[in-house]
C-alpha cells in the first residue's frame, strides 16, 4: 500500500483553481502498530474470516456487525454499489447511518477473489516504516442491481482483524452487460437477405443520424474525455453522438505546441477496450496520440462529428430532454441539425476557457512578434542569431516545455513564477509509478483497481511519505532550483503531486530538462512579483522592473468548467449545476462524473487514466437511468 502511485495528469494548468467551497483534505490515521499474531500464509483464513462477517453484517436488520468488522478510523470508499453516487464514508457509525436512511445495504454478498495469484489475499504492511501489518483481498460482489468488485486491507485492532480501507465499485448492470467477449456482436445475419446494405452503408447512415434516428447522449469534446465514455456507452447499447470543433478527431492535441509529449508514462494512458500497442513509446508524442485517437473512433465505431458545434440548448423538464442545434461543416457545406437528447455530457477537457489575463494595463499596446495563451502557441521559430527575448508567465509543465522549445532555438527566456511550484524529475515519477503502472506491472483493470482503491484521506497520508522519498532522489535538482532563485512547495501538508492536483488543480512540473537549464542560469526567473502594466516592448513589475520581450506566452491556466458550462450552455443550466472539482465533505471529487445538480447534463473529464476509470460509472448511471432502474432524484 505505502508504494501507490502518485502520478498527476499532465495536462492541467497550475493556475486552474476549483470554485469556492472546497473542503480541505483531512489526512488520515494508520491504525496503531501490533505484531502480527499470524504468519503470511494465514492471510487466506484471516480475509476468508472477514468476508464471513462482512456477508452476515450487511445483510443484519440492525447492522451491529459493522462496528465489528471496521477500525474506528475506517474508510469505506464506494462507486456506485451502496447508492448511485460516490462516497467515501469514515468509521463505522458513519456506515450504519447510510444503511439506515437506505433501509439496508444494495450489497448482497461479497466473495474472495482468487482469479489470478496477485488478486489472492496477500499479508503486507500499510505504513512505510514497516510496522503496521495487513491482510490485502480482491473481492466480487453481487448487489440488487449488478456486480461488483472490491478490494479490502485489513489490519488489527486489539488482536482482532478489522476494516482499515474497503473499496467497492459497480461493474456492470445484471442483463445490461457490455456487448464484449461472448456478447459481441455477429457483424451479420446470414440467409435470404432483401436489403442490399452492406456493413458500411449502415454504418454511415448509424454515424449521420439518417431516417429520423437521434442520439441518446450528446457529447460536446472529442478529447479522452468525450471518446472514453462514447466507447463506454457504445459498449452499453446506448447511441450517442460526439460533436468537436476540431477539423480531425485527436486535433485537439495535435494542435498544441510543437515539443509536446506525454509526461505520463504509457502504461498509465491506455484507453479501455482497446489498449496501446507493446511497441508504443513510453512518452507518447502529442500528434501519435492524436492519430490514435482518430483510429480509436474508427475501430470502435463512434459516432463523431467533426467542425461541429452546440449553438443552442435547452432542457425541458416535463418531457426531460434537450432540444439541441448542431451546425457542422459537412463536404464544405454547413448542416444544421436538431436532436432531442436524453443526456448532455460536457467534455471539452479538464477546465474551461483559457485564462488569459486580458486586465492587464497596457496589454493591447504590446508590439512584439507575439503575445498568447498557452493553448494557442504553436512553438518557438528559430532565433537565427537575431538576439531574440520571450517571456513565459507561469511554472507548470505548459510553462516549463514552452520555455525550454524557446531556449533551443535561440531565445534568450524569462520564466515568471508568481508563486511556488512542486518539481518531481519524470525519472523518479517513472520509480514511484512502475510498482503499478510500468513494464513488469500488473494488468492495467488490477493497476487501476488498487490505484483508485486508496481513499483520498488514506492516499494523502501514504503520499507524505512517498513524497519525503522522492525528494532525497531528486534532492540535487531541487537545491539547485531553490539557490537559482526558484520557490518550491511539497504539495498540501507536504503531501506530494497527486493531491497538490486534486486540492488546487494544478501547480507542479514533472521536470524533463528544464530544470536544469533554470539551475544553469540559462533560463532566468523572476519569482514573486505580480506584472503591473504591458509596454510596446515588454513588461513591468510591481517591483518596477522591466524585463523586454519580443514574445510573450502566458501558461496561465484555465478557467473552471462550470464557466464555459455557462458560456456554452447559459444561465438556466449553470445555475442549477453544482461546483466543479475540488473535494467534497467526504473527501471525494465534486461533482465530476456524477450528478450535477442539473438532470440530463454531467461533467467528464481528467486525463487518460482518470476517463480510463470514470468513464465506467458515467455510463453505468446513464444507462441505469434509461432502464429504468433509477431515477435522476435517486442518483
Amino acid at each position: 500500500m505505502a508504494t501507490v502511485a502518485t502520478q498527476a495528469p499532465v495536462d492541467v494548468p497550475s493556475s486552474n483553481r476549483p470554485e469556492p467551497g472546497s473542503f480541505q483534505l483531512n489526512t488520515a490515521k494508520f491504525p496503531a502498530a501490533a505484531a502480527a499474531p499470524s504468519k503470511p500464509e494465514d492471510a487466506d483464513t484471516i480475509a476468508a474470516q472477514w468476508v464471513e462477517s462482512f456477508n452476515k453484517a450487511v445483510n443484519s436488520a440492525d447492522f451491529a456487525g459493522i462496528s465489528d468488522i471496521f477500525h474506528a478510523e475506517s474508510y469505506w470508499r464506494d462507486q456506485l454499489c451502496l447508492s448511485w453516487d460516490f462516497h467515501t464514508l469514515h468509521g463505522p457509525q458513519k456506515i450504519i447511518s447510510v444503511f439506515k436512511q437506505s433501509n439496508g445495504c444494495r450489497i448482497k454478498s461479497a466473495a474472495l477473489d482468487k482469479s489470478s495469484q496477485l488478486r489472492s489475499p496477500t499479508a503486507a504492511v500499510i505504513d512505510a516504516e514497516g510496522k503496521v501489518h495487513s491482510v490485502t483481498a480482491f473481492l466480487t460482489l453481487e448487489s440488487d442491481i449488478g456486480r461488483g468488485a472490491g478490494i479490502v486491507r485489513l489490519a488489527q485492532e486489539q488482536g482482532v482483524w478489522k476494516v482499515f480501507t474497503l473499496f467497492t465499485f459497480l461493474k456492470e448492470l445484471k442483463h445490461h452487460e457490455d456487448a464484449v467477449g461472448r456478447k459481441r456482436p455477429n457483424g451479420v445475419v446470414h440467409g435470404e437477405h432483401i436489403s442490399r446494405k452492406n456493413w458500411l452503408d449502415r454504418r454511415r447512415e448509424e454515424q449521420n443520424f439518417e431516417n429520423g434516428q437521434e442520439p441518446t447522449v450528446l457529447i460536446l469534446g472529442a478529447g479522452q474525455a468525450g471518446l472514453t465514455v462514447a466507447a463506454r456507452l457504445k459498449m452499453l447499447g446506448v447511441e450517442s453522438l460526439i460533436v468537436d470543433r476540431e477539423e480531425r478527431i485527436g486535433d485537439n492535441w495535435r494542435n498544441r505546441y510543437h515539443q509536446l509529449v506525454l509526461h505520463d508514462p504509457i502504461w498509465f494512458d491506455h484507453l479501455p477496450f482497446l489498449p496501446f500497442p507493446d511497441n508504443w513509446p513510453i512518452f507518447t508524442p502529442k500528434d501519435k496520440l492524436g492519430e490514435w485517437f482518430e483510429s480509436y473512433v474508427t475501430l470502435l465505431e463512434l459516432n463523431a462529428w467533426t467542425q461541429a458545434t452546440i449553438t443552442k440548448a435547452s432542457w425541458d423538464d416535463a418531457s426531460a430532454k434537450w432540444t439541441a442545434t448542431v451546425e457542422r461543416v459537412r463536404d464544405g457545406k454547413t448542416e444544421t441539425r436538431i436532436f432531442h437528447p436524453k443526456h448532455i455530457i460536457q467534455a471539452t477537457g479538464h477546465s474551461g476557457e483559457p485564462n488569459f489575463p486580458s486586465h492587464i494595463k497596457g496589454i493591447n499596446d504590446f508590439k512584439g512578434t507575439r503575445l498568447v495563451h498557452s493553448s494557442k502557441f504553436p512553438g518557438a521559430t528559430p532565433s537565427q542569431g537575431q538576439n531574440k527575448k520571450a517571456i513565459v508567465v507561469g511554472c507548470c509543465n505548459s510553462g516549463h516545455d514552452i520555455a525550454q522549445d524557446f531556449y533551443e532555438n535561440g531565445y534568450a527566456v524569462t520564466m515568471v513564477q508568481r508563486s511556488s511550484t512542486l518539481v518531481l524529475s519524470a525519472e523518479t515519477n517513472l520509480d514511484s509509478l512502475s510498482g503499478l503502472y510500468g513494464h513488469d506491472g500488473p494488468p492495467t483493470e488490477d493497476a487501476d483497481m488498487l490505484f483508485w482503491s486508496v481513499p483520498n484521506p488514506v492516499l494523502k497520508r501514504i503520499s507524505i511519505d512517498t513524497t519525503k522519498a522522492q525528494n532525497k532522489a531528486d534532492e540535487k535538482i531541487l537545491q539547485g532550483l531553490e539557490k537559482a532563485g526558484f520557490k518550491l512547495d511539497q504539495g498540501p501538508d507536504g503531501s506530494g503531486l497527486w493531491m497538490k492536483y486534486l486540492q488546487r488543480g494544478g501547480g507542479y512540473y514533472l521536470d524533463v530538462g528544464c530544470s536544469q537549464l533554470i539551475i544553469d542560469g540559462k533560463i532566468k526567473i523572476k519569482q514573486g512579483q505580480e506584472i503591473a502594466e504591458a509596454l510596446p516592448n515588454g513588461l513591468k513589475f510591481a517591483d518596477g522592473e522591466v524585463i523586454e520581450a519580443d514574445e510573450i506566452v502566458f501558461a496561465t491556466g484555465y478557467k473552471n468548467m462550470r464557466t464555459q458550462c455557462r458560456k456554452i450552455f447559459g444561465d438556466e443550466v449553470a445555475d442549477r449545476v453544482k461546483d466543479v472539482w475540488g473535494f467534497d465533505e467526504e473527501g471525494e471529487v465534486r461533482t465530476m462524473w456524477r450528478k450535477t445538480g442539473h438532470p440530463g447534463f454531467w461533467f467528464m473529464g481528467g486525463n487518460l487514466a482518470f476517463c480510463r476509470w470514470y468513464s465506467r460509472p458515467l455510463a453505468l448511471q446513464i444507462k441505469a437511468l434509461e432502464e429504468g432502474l433509477c431515477r435522476y432524484d435517486d442518483l
